[in-house]
């Protein structure tokens, strides 16, 4: 019996042994409010940053280190997931604070919002290799939209082999000693990375998670550094706009240069799809959006047999089915976005073979009963003169990732009843 059905059968022995009679809408009103429960507020993928975009450990070393994000959905408490995924020691750290932002990538908070975080009680946490920890909920408003400081101190140097999100679109800053609650970092150095994050949750009545999964077009290349408008940014500004969807909460879930099928800057879709996808907090649906950097990398060096073409729309195509399969399999709605136009791309210079691959794989993606739904991004973003390029006013000017515009037409194109519940 459901919390509800005990209270009002609660309500109706009170009234059959002489308490004052109530009216259908007092007992409706009595009944025990909906719990409340964790979404996922905002995210990013994992990997080891190449060599000249780790933190200088001489930097940090006793030092601090503050982030800023941009939240999606709101809720009155949050909880943080910090990640040492990639590392191959422990990870430690004297402590952390979050606060909000006076602006993204800045390195200024607001003092009167600043809470330490705790791990069991404790300010500091020692993280083991390959591992990710959550924090202690605290009492937070998180207001939708809201940008929110994440500042971490290190207990001297960082692991050797970090764990870092690059593409963050978004300034970092870092400074010696302990400056967790300072106002602002001083004598700080800058740099567009992310680092040890991976997560942030929300306390909410209702609600879902989105993930966006996909490569450097939904982590957002091209866009402007602290302007948080990837295409993801624009659809979150949407859904908390509309009261339907405000519960739901958006996960950027894209890396730059990733493949469905071979490791790249970052490791391949399918390695990651579990912890990037189905172990998200209250996850309910996914965009995929993944096979450019398949298609184009098979022929960038050299041409490639039509035997070789077909077997790699084949693997790719059962990659898609492996991920419709296994979140299906948790009750995770799976929505396919077709690949976009890259015709015009001097990175992968792309020929005729390379548009019939792709023409196939959007194919598949289009068929009814492969994905829950469809998002066709090629159709929206395609040149009507030219079908194998973008069009010129979505064009970032490389001929493979979109620019502003296009990002804010990708967000805007996306159908907000996918997500109503």
């Amino acid at each position: 019996m459901d919390i509800g059905k005990r209270a009002l059968v609660g309500l109706a022995i009170a009234v059959s042994i002489g308490a004052a009679p109530l009216s259908i809408a007092q007992a409706a009103a009595a009944k025990t409010p909906e719990a409340e429960r964790w979404v996922g507020s905002w995210a990013s993928s994992q990997m080891i940053p190449a060599a000249k975009d780790a933190l200088p450990a001489a930097d940090v070393t006793d030092g601090t280190l503050r982030q800023t994000l941009r939240l999606s959905t709101g809720g009155g408490k949050i909880r943080v997931r910090l990640s040492n995924a990639f590392g191959t020691e422990p990870l430690k750290l004297s402590g952390v604070h979050v606060a909000l932002a006076v602006a993204s990538g800045s390195a200024r908070i607001d003092p009167a919002s600043d809470r330490a975080l705790a791990f069991l009680g404790r300010p500091d946490v020692i993280i083991p290799a390959g591992a990710e920890y959550l924090s202690d909920p605290i009492d937070f408003p998180a207001a939708p939209l809201a940008n929110l400081a994440i500042t971490i101190r290190f207990d001297g140097a960082p692991p050797v082999q970090q764990t870092s999100h690059p593409g963050s679109r978004t300034t970092s800053w870092f400074g010696a000693g302990d400056q967790l609650a300072a106002a602002e970092l001083t004598g700080a150095k800058s740099v567009e990375r992310w680092f040890q994050i991976s997560g942030v949750d929300v306390l909410r009545p209702a609600g879902a998670s989105l993930v966006t999964f996909g490569d450097s077009i939904t982590d957002g290349h091209g866009v402007t550094t602290n302007g948080d408008n990837r295409w993801p940014d624009i659809l979150a500004a949407r859904l908390q706009a509309d009261p339907r969807t405000k519960g739901v909460g958006v996960l950027n879930a894209g890396i730059g240069g990733n493949r469905l099928l071979l490791d790249g800057l970052g490791p391949n879709a399918m390695a990651r799809f579990e912890r990037d996808v189905l172990n998200q907090t209250g996850v309910k649906y996914v965009i995929v959006l993944e096979g450019v950097n398949d298609l184009g990398t098979l022929t960038r060096d050299k041409p490639a047999s039509p035997e070789v073409h077909a077997a790699l729309v084949a693997r790719m195509i059962a990659s898609y089915d492996q991920m419709i399969r296994r979140a299906r399999e948790r009750g995770i709605k799976v929505y396919g976005a077709t690949v976009m136009p890259y015709g015009g791309s001097g990175y992968y210079h792309p020929d005729a073979a390379n548009e019939q691959d792709r023409q196939a794989i959007n194919a598949w993606i289009r068929t009814p009963g492969r994905f829950d739904a469809v998002i066709d991004f090629d159709k929206l973003t395609r040149d009507p003169a030219n079908p194998s390029r973008l069009a010129p006013a979505f064009d970032s000017n490389d001929g493979l990732h979109p620019g502003p515009g296009g990002y804010k037409a990708m967000g805007e194109a996306v159908p907000l009843g996918l997500f109503v519940p």
